[in-house]
């Protein structure tokens, strides 16, 4: 076969339309708004969770779970930077691209330096990828350890001081990852930035829930070692603290304080406002003591 027909076998391969969707940590914060998203779109949603006998460091598992799907979304268990994260998304990436999966949606972070070897190894791979850089969710707040510091302590310690961040709803990574996955290759090759509508500090984050909820939350920043040395006395292993610690130290030095255009350019609209999940939240009585 020429290369020109290999090139069009390609590209109408890529292009066809995505029915079936593997999605990892279907269960997780991004994953399960993705899955649902993906069958409000009418996609055929394949959950890949150690539930259904998939295992992120398991090779003998992935093929069950990828083979005879159009595309997936890739959501590392840990950190996208992590130790070991290129190598893992980047050999689950091949065996996705060996089993026939065109289309592979990355979820990346805004800003983090330790997720680059990641993003290179999906580009690897050969998929038609997308990276989907998010920026801090805004559901860190309400799902999670945060919330039940400030649900039962009535404050959150964080190694956070006047740095803003632009918080982002899940959903709207949700929304994005489905679009991207159901616009054949518009969006192939793409690194697409995602942000909330406006920037707060973490400290007006969590005034911004006292005052929904009617409760004197409190918030006070201390120094990445100081977090580190209190979550190695929680009883986090020490190489989770160093991982978590020299992310923490990079993602939270003031690199991430403006806005990204990803939302509106794929979706044609606005990010959802910090304030309208907040108000969500309280009237649910996620941070009620």
């Amino acid at each position: 076969m020429t290369n020109t027909a290999e090139n069009t076998t390609r590209n109408t391969a890529r292009n066809a339309r995505v029915r079936t969707v593997v999605v990892t940590g279907a269960t997780g914060r991004t994953g399960s708004r993705v899955a649902r998203a993906a069958e409000a779109a009418g996609l055929t949603v394949r959950a890949a969770s150690r539930a259904t006998g998939f295992d992120w460091w398991d090779a003998s598992t992935w093929a069950d779970t990828l083979r005879g799907a159009d595309a997936a979304y890739l959501a590392h268990p840990s950190d996208v930077g992590a130790p070991g994260a290129a190598e893992v998304v980047g050999a689950l990436a091949r065996e996705a691209v060996g089993l026939g999966v065109r289309r592979l949606v990355l979820l990346s972070a805004r800003g983090e330096d330790q997720a680059l070897p990641t993003e290179e190894a999906l580009r690897a791979s050969g998929a038609a990828w997308t990276v989907v850089r998010a920026a801090w969710f805004a559901q860190n707040f309400s799902e999670g350890p945060l919330v039940a510091e400030l649900r039962e302590r009535g404050g959150l310690v964080f190694p956070a001081d006047e740095v803003r961040e632009p918080f982002l709803d899940v959903r709207d990574i949700a929304d994005v990852a489905v679009h991207v996955l159901t616009s054949g290759d518009r969006y192939a090759e793409r690194i697409l930035s995602l942000s909330g509508a406006r920037l707060l500090t973490f400290g007006q984050a969590v005034a911004e829930i006292a005052a929904a909820t009617g409760r004197p939350l409190t918030y006070r920043a201390v120094s990445t070692r100081d977090y580190g040395e209190a979550l190695a006395g929680f009883g986090v292993p020490p190489e989770e603290v160093a991982g978590m610690t020299e992310i923490f130290g990079t993602l939270l030095d003031g690199r991430n304080a403006h806005l990204s255009d990803g939302v509106r350019e794929v979706l044609g609209r606005a990010p959802r406002d910090f304030g309208d999940f907040v108000r969500e939240g309280a009237a649910a009585g996620t941070w009620r003591a």
